[in-house]
C-alpha cells in the first residue's frame, strides 16, 4: 500500500483541486448574488473533486509508466525515484493499476454528469462527457504512446488547458449552471500556476530530458531562457487575477489583502529560482509553488462561502 501511495505522488494532488475549488468559488458567488435564481449544488461540489483526484492519480500512474518504458526515468534522474525506476511496482502491476484508474475516473466522471444534469440540459451532458473523455485521454497520452504529446513540447498548452479553463469553467457551470466572465481571468491565472509547477519540473530533469529526447520547453528554450520563461509565467497569473478587481469589483480591492501571504511565498519562490544554477536544486520547489497556489485556491473558495 505504501508503494501505490508513493506512486501516486500525493503531492501533486492539491494542485489538482485548485482549479475546483476556484470555479465552485465562483459558482457560489453566482448563487449568492443571483437573487435565487441560481442554487449552488455541494453534491456535484464533491463529486468534482472526486474526479479531479481519480483523473491526476491516473495521470501520475501513465507518467510514471511512459517516463519508464521511454528510458527517460533511470539513475541520471534529478527527482525522486519513481515506482517502475525503483522496481517496487512491474510494468504489468501498473498496466493494470492504468486500466482500473481510467475506469473509476469515468464511473466518477459519469455519476458527476448524471448528478448534474438529471433534470434538463441534456445537450450539456453530452458535451460534458466529451470532455470528460477527452480528460482521461490526455491524461494517459502525456508520456504513452509513439506520439505522447508531452515528448513533442505540448505538455505546457495541455495543463494550462485542463487546470485552468476546463476546470475552473467546467466546475463552475456544473455547480451553478452559470457562465461568470470573471471564470476566463481566474482560469488563466490557476492554468498559469499550473504550467509553473510544470516547468519547475522540466526545469528540474533537463539534463535526462534532453538526453532521451524529451522535447519539453526548458529543452527547448534552455536552461536561463525556461527561468525567464517562469517569470513570465506568475507575470501573466496575477495579470489576470487582478483584472475582474479592477474592472468589476473595484469597490472591494481591500479582499486583495487576503492574498498577499500567497505573493509573498509566490515573491520569495522567484528570487530562489532565480538564484539557482544547478537544475536539480529546483526539486524543493515543486511543492512549495503547488501547496502555495492551492493555498491561493483556498482562500479564494473560504472569501466566497464567508464574506
Amino acid at each position: 500500500m505504501k508503494v501505490w501511495i508513493k506512486a501516486m505522488r500525493l503531492r501533486t494532488l492539491p494542485l489538482s483541486f485548485a482549479s475546483i475549488l476556484v470555479g465552485s468559488a465562483v459558482a457560489y458567488s453566482a448563487s449568492r448574488y443571483s437573487g435565487g435564481r441560481v442554487s449552488y449544488d455541494w453534491t456535484v461540489f464533491a463529486l468534482c473533486l472526486v474526479t479531479t483526484l481519480l483523473l491526476q492519480i491516473l495521470s501520475n500512474f501513465a507518467n510514471d509508466y511512459g517516463d519508464f518504458v521511454k528510458g527517460t526515468d533511470n539513475a541520471e534522474r534529478a527527482g525522486p525515484e519513481r515506482a517502475l525506476q525503483s522496481g517496487s511496482i512491474s510494468k504489468g502491476q501498473m498496466k493494470i493499476a492504468l486500466f482500473i484508474s481510467s475506469a473509476c475516473a469515468f464511473l466518477s466522471g459519469l455519476t458527476l454528469l448524471i448528478v448534474a444534469f438529471w433534470k434538463n440540459d441534456a445537450p450539456g451532458f453530452w458535451l460534458f462527457l466529451g470532455i470528460g473523455i477527452g480528460s482521461i485521454a490526455a491524461a494517459v497520452l502525456y508520456t504513452i504512446g509513439r506520439r505522447a504529446y508531452g515528448y513533442l513540447g505540448f505538455g505546457d498548452f495541455f495543463v494550462f488547458l485542463f487546470f485552468g479553463p476546463v476546470g475552473i469553467m467546467g466546475s463552475t457551470y456544473l455547480i451553478s449552471k452559470m457562465v461568470v466572465p470573471v471564470m476566463i481571468c481566474f482560469s488563466v491565472t490557476v492554468g498559469a500556476f499550473a504550467v509553473a509547477v510544470l516547468n519547475l519540473n522540466n526545469m528540474r530533469d533537463i539534463v535526462g530530458d534532453e538526453k532521451s529526447g524529451k522535447k519539453t520547453i526548458p529543452v527547448r528554450l534552455g536552461f536561463r531562457r525556461a527561468k525567464v520563461y517562469h517569470f513570465l509565467l506568475f507575470t501573466i497569473a496575477y495579470c489576470a487575477f487582478l483584472i475582474p478587481y479592477l474592472i468589476f469589483q473595484n469597490r472591494e480591492l481591500g479582499i486583495l489583502l487576503y492574498f498577499s501571504p500567497v505573493a509573498i511565498l509566490h515573491f520569495i519562490h522567484l528570487l530562489k529560482v532565480y538564484h539557482i544554477a544547478e537544475p536539480a536544486q529546483l526539486d524543493g520547489q515543486l511543492k512549495a509553488v503547488a501547496l502555495s497556489s492551492f493555498l491561493f485556491s483556498l482562500i479564494l473558495f473560504g472569501l466566497a462561502i464567508f464574506l
